[in-house]
């Protein structure tokens, strides 16, 4: 199949790379010139591990190209698969739906013979059908098809996502388009993947649905840990005893200082909006939204109550700023809300984080970059890890305990134990939903 896919963000440019590896002969599109350069030259924009090898080996098997030519690579296309952002409109919540329905109108004109447009973009209720009447306006006697088919890749693991996932969703209106998309994805039909086909409405509920649901799981998670930290329970123990439960699973179930990233902040903001629109609220969600925002606030009160209630003056060191590890990504990252409060709060913070900084730099004005964790602490009033690098889950916690001014530990992934912080010589430790030591809020 030749396949089209305007935009080359995180899920376009993924998407395409590993199309291509299926074997089919796709065209990433962009209208920056420099990032279609940039992609020419064999580098990658974004960070994710092996993304930038299987690009190599299918642009040299000659399956993959880039190109700022929309119209020619539409017009030689079976699929044309629309992957352009769709952030979170100022004011209203609701995703801004300006360059998928710019790309619906630029992919109307460029279409030749019956071609099916598919969007990746994760999209409100009613957008693919909106889609369709963008193309039959512009082109009424044009023969095409309009699927969804969202995306469910995760940041840092999205090749293996995309190659073995738990299911392909694929909403569509007519056999000819149902029948293209099973070409497209005939790979992982032949290896039995589960394919779940819907209506087009459907498909776009299944996203907003399952990010949502992934949301309300790590804010109630997060919720727990902090009433075992009043009852003095261990949210670890709780997490692992009510994960082994089958109808609960033990994903997602791991405290830590809120979730961020490109998906659940926007999606469930979204969704909110949706119900909103519907007159029918989504309650747990919008719960969810206000509880996840409290989260980040809360990390910044353990913080402050571990450094004697002030930071004023005080040199704080932050591993990671990432939303996760294994990514780039500082989209609605926790650190957003904590490293600024912690720099008006008059710290002097110093940042170690393995792929934050290109992003980061413009992102946490006021902080210094640090190439190393052991000398981040170096004389350091106290030390806060807010992502889980593997850099970071295996640190010397004695040599980190001696380089510091006042050896003080803020464990926000629960990746250490107090009683372990305590042996290497901190004399204050936190982390989340666990008793900790050294100060008021222990």
């Amino acid at each position: 199949m030749r396949i089209a896919m305007v935009g080359t963000g995180y899920v376009g440019l993924v998407s395409g790379v590993c199309f291509s590896d299926f074997g089919h002969e796709v065209i990433c599109i962009d209208k920056d010139p420099a990032k279609i350069e940039m992609l020419n030259r064999g580098e990658v924009p974004i960070y994710e591990p092996g993304l930038e090898e299987l690009m190599a080996k299918n642009v040299e098997a000659g399956r993959l190209s880039f190109s700022g030519d929309l119209i020619e690579a539409v017009r030689s296309s079976d699929a044309v698969f629309i992957a352009v952002g769709t952030p979170t409109r100022r004011g209203d919540g609701h995703a801004d739906l300006t360059y998928v329905y710019a790309a619906a109108e630029e992919i109307a004109h460029a279409i030749d013979g019956y071609t099916v447009v598919v969007t990746k973009s994760t999209v409100p209720l009613g957008t693919n059908r909106k889609i369709k009447q963008i193309i039959h306006k512009a082109r009424p006697d044009l023969e095409f098809g309009v699927a969804s088919n969202p995306e469910f890749l995760r940041e840092g693991a999205a090749i293996d996502d995309f190659m073995r996932p738990d299911r392909v969703v694929v909403g569509v209106q007519s056999d000819a388009s149902a029948e293209v998309m099973e070409e497209i994805y005939r790979p992982l039909f032949l290896r039995d993947f589960p394919i779940v086909t819907t209506d087009l409405e459907s498909a776009e509920m299944i996203k907003y649905a399952a990010n949502a649901f992934l949301a309300t799981k790590i804010t109630f998670i997060n919720e727990i840990a902090a009433l075992c930290e009043r009852v003095g329970a261990d949210v670890k123990q709780v997490s692992k005893g009510i994960g082994l439960d089958g109808r609960i699973g033990n994903k997602f179930l791991h405290a830590g200082p809120g979730y961020g990233g490109s998906c659940f902040p926007k999606d469930t903001k979204a969704l909110a909006r949706i119900g909103q629109e519907h007159g029918l609220p989504m309650q747990i969600t919008e719960t969810v939204i206000s509880v996840n925002e409290e989260m980040k606030r809360r990390m910044i009160d353990k913080v402050m109550d571990m450094c004697d209630g002030s930071v004023n003056g005080k040199t704080i060191a932050i591993l990671g700023v990432t939303f996760k590890p294994n990514t780039d990504d500082m989209r609605d990252a926790p650190s957003l809300t904590i490293v600024p409060a912690l720099v008006g709060g008059g710290a002097k913070v110093r940042v170690v984080d393995p792929q934050g900084r290109h992003e980061g730099e413009a992102l946490l004005p006021g902080v210094h970059w640090i190439d190393d964790p052991y000398k981040a602490v170096q004389n350091a009033d106290a030390a806060v890890i807010l992502t889980e690098w593997n850099e970071f889950r295996a640190l010397d916690l004695k040599r980190l305990a001696r380089r510091m001014a006042a050896p003080r530990l803020a464990d926000l992934r629960n990746i250490y134990a107090a009683k372990d912080a305590k042996r290497a010589g901190f004399e204050a430790y936190a982390s989340i939903g666990r008793t900790g030591f050294g100060f008021e809020g222990a």
